[in-house]
């Protein structure tokens, strides 16, 4: 049986270290030297930090198990000490507690716990990884290319301990409709406002075919618009965001080339890398899963799965409602579930 307590120490020690995305070298050492001390070699790249199981072999196939232990920043609205990491009445306290250091360290619990195993299915990497938060560069998709092809990959984010087999993706794109400007009470103008308003229409009514039986259909919003310096000059220009949430029937490029091909504005995706990720319901880890009365659902928020081109399914303890919350809180015992659901859950896989 897992000892947790050490888990749940590393956790505090992690909540009292300040780790705002990019600046999470302190966080990084802890974890370090954490598994340093548990004779593991690790390896590390700016403020991630990985490693592979003992007896890992070139002719197995690899699982990676990852999480992240930058945090966002606190919001006003906190009552406590943000990094003061106390445990009151089974809640430990502490921004990064939930998103995503119990994660975190309930996944680093289970790969020590394999380890030093012999003769496994899989191999495993556990990878803490930066720039989650910021979906920065120097986070997992810079650990990525350092790894060998992973088969599949489970991400530490809190779901109650729940398999999110989906994920959305997301693709943000900035229009610009074009005009002629000139005076209000003259007819030699064409206004941008109107332009744009033509093809909001368009992304208003339209509707993506293939809708997913898990993350539903793909949710397009126009979040922004902006035109117009005075009241009796016609615009010239209009520029509108657009917030599109892809489900895993389409990517982000098709999404982008449909909008091209209906629409008249200049349009720009900011990043295509957001990509919606997903495991088929069939894969040996959700029928274990399931098996361990688990239910499956589709996330609609954004992970490091976005970042991975293998099958990936999401799964941790603590609750996702609770991250970015003033006073953010994990239960020690959704920790201690968490650590004992792992263990479980691949010991009928490995």
């Amino acid at each position: 049986m897992t000892d947790h307590t050490p888990y749940i120490q590393l956790l505090q020690q992690l909540i009292q270290t300040q780790s705002y995305s990019g600046e999470e070298n302190q966080t990084a050492d802890i974890i370090a030297q954490f598994m340093n001390e548990k004779g593991i070699e690790i390896y590390r790249d700016n403020n991630n930090v990985w490693a592979f199981n003992k007896f890992h072999s070139a002719d197995k196939p690899y699982v990676l198990l990852n999480s992240h232990h930058d945090t966002v920043k606190p919001n006003k609205g906190y009552s406590r000490d943000p990094f003061e990491a106390s445990i009151e009445n089974n809640t430990l306290y502490g921004l990064g507690s939930n998103d995503a250091g119990g994660c975190l360290v309930s996944l680093l619990a289970l790969f020590v716990h394999f380890y030093k195993k012999e003769n496994l299915n899989y191999n495993l990497i556990f990878a803490a990884t930066a720039e989650e938060e910021n979906s920065g560069p120097n986070g997992i998709r810079s650990v990525i290319p350092q790894l060998p092809e992973i088969d599949f990959a489970v991400v530490g984010e809190p779901t109650q301990m729940n398999l999110a087999i989906a994920e959305k993706g997301l693709m943000v794109i900035d229009g610009t409709a074009q005009g002629v400007s000139g005076h209000a009470a003259h007819e030699n103008t064409v206004n941008a406002i109107y332009k744009a308003l033509e093809d909001i229409a368009w992304i208003k009514d339209y509707q993506f075919e293939k809708v997913s039986d898990i993350l539903g259909k793909v949710k397009m919003n126009v979040t922004q618009i902006n035109a117009g310096t005075q009241h009796n000059v016609v615009p010239a220009e209009c520029h509108f965001v657009i917030d599109i949430r892809v489900n895993e029937h389409y990517s982000n490029q098709q999404i982008f080339d449909t909008l091209q091909a209906n629409t008249k504005s200049d349009l720009k995706a900011r990043s295509f890398r957001h990509s919606s990720s997903s495991i088929p319901l069939e894969h040996p880890i959700v029928q274990a899963g399931i098996a361990l009365g688990r239910s499956t659902y589709g996330s609609p928020t954004l992970s490091d799965q976005a970042a991975l081109t293998c099958p990936s399914l999401k799964l941790g303890p603590g609750d996702s409602t609770r991250s970015h919350q003033a006073d953010e809180y994990i239960l020690v015992s959704e920790i201690e579930e968490g650590i004992d659901l792992y263990i479980e859950l691949f010991n009928s896989i490995l």
